[in-house]
């Protein structure tokens, strides 16, 4: 007959879809009765109509099923209540509200993805780094800060809507990348404009840094609008340790608007990871020589013109070469870098994606739980 404690330990192994913690950490076991190798466990769910209560019975149903002497197992699911609720959102993310990514000791590396103008590819080459990130192996969060113009869910997949607990919001996942976005928060849909002025688009953005359950991620990744605005400005404040990577084309006059999103960092004391050159040159299908789309040079320009200005070194972290494939997988929700890995687009963002996040962080911020030894 199996024992209360091997059953206990079998549960303990069993997380929370959403939550991504064990069950038992999280209080949601509420019952368990052994009658021979018979086995029936009560679960609390978080809420009522939660969508994941299927994949919940059937990891309790397997972990318990594993154990030695058990030869059947019952689930059966309950609803916490208020007060239970809100004891487990104090215990996963404290008292009160903060960003986690801005306290002394963070491990995790935040990029804030910015261009100086839109249509340069900024969501597409945003997308791609997360996916391909999350194939190296890390826990990648995606914000979807374009409030205006979020494209983030379309793009990586996401077909769920998060899931709230006590105001915590458990982000769903769209290939791997945990992702939160303004639009499953928009009664109208995908066709409700925002409306918004400074100080919504600032708390918003606070919400969606504070409010949403990440869980440990290595890397987040933030989707700026494009410019030098309120988000960007924002963003900095809420973040003063994420790092700034510029995306732009070719073209000079791309280029130069690029060089003034990149400038910011300088008046909010970030420091710039590097620039991104998308739509760069492409063989021809016909000749194989190069066709030069949209110029040529321009990623290099901003890097020099930011380095120089920065007194700092601004890398040119590659040039993705023009791939209607990259436009296509952002509509279908298949970025390229899963679906056509070998694509020379998608070789150059899986390399820069590997040397962005794998990539060991600096101690700037960090607290070392040092103090100072007495000299008397």
């Amino acid at each position: 007959m199996p024992t209360r404690d091997a059953i206990e330990a079998a549960l303990a192994q069993v997380q929370d879809p959403e939550i991504r913690r064990p069950i038992t950490e999280l209080g949601m076991v509420k019952d368990i009765t052994i009658d021979g190798g018979a086995v029936h466990v009560d679960v609390y769910l978080t809420v009522a109509g939660c969508p994941m209560r299927e994949e919940i019975t059937s990891r309790v149903t397997t972990a318990v099923g594993a154990v030695e002497g058990v030869t059947g197992v019952t689930v059966a699911l309950d609803v916490m209540s208020e007060e239970q609720r809100k004891a487990m959102r104090a215990s996963l993310a404290g008292p009160e509200r903060e960003i986690p990514f801005s306290k002394p000791g963070s491990l995790t590396r935040v990029y804030l993805i910015a261009s100086g103008k839109g249509g340069v590819g900024k969501s597409s080459v945003t997308a791609n780094l997360a996916a391909a990130m999350v194939a190296d192996g890390l826990t990648v969060g995606v914000v979807d800060a374009d409030v205006y113009g979020h494209s983030i869910p379309r793009m990586l997949g996401v077909t769920t809507a998060p899931t709230m607990v006590e105001g915590l919001i458990m982000p769903p996942e769209g290939n791997g990348v945990r992702v939160i976005s303004m639009l499953p928060f928009k009664p109208g849909g995908v066709t409700q404009p925002v409306t918004w002025r400074g100080p919504m688009l600032h708390r918003a953005l606070q919400q969606f840094l504070a409010d949403v359950w990440w869980g440990d991620l290595d890397v987040l990744l933030l989707d700026l609008p494009p410019g030098t605005g309120d988000v960007a400005i924002s963003a900095a404040q809420l973040l003063p340790d994420a790092e700034v990577v510029v995306v732009t084309t070719p073209q000079d006059a791309a280029a130069e608007v690029a060089v003034r999103a990149g400038m910011v960092a300088r008046e909010t004391n970030q420091r710039l990871a590097g620039v991104i050159e998308n739509m760069s040159a492409f063989p021809c299908p016909h000749c194989g020589e190069p066709v030069d789309l949209f110029g040529s040079g321009g990623g290099q320009k901003v890097a020099n013109v930011l380095s120089n200005a920065l007194k700092a070194d601004v890398p040119l972290l590659g040039r993705i070469p023009f791939d209607v494939r990259l436009r296509e997988g952002g509509d279908s929700g298949a970025p390229l870098v899963l679906d056509q890995p070998t694509a020379p687009a998608a070789e150059v963002l899986r390399g820069i994606a590997t040397r962005l996040g794998k990539r060991p962080r600096g101690l700037a911020g960090m607290s070392l739980g040092l103090t100072p030894a007495s000299r008397f």
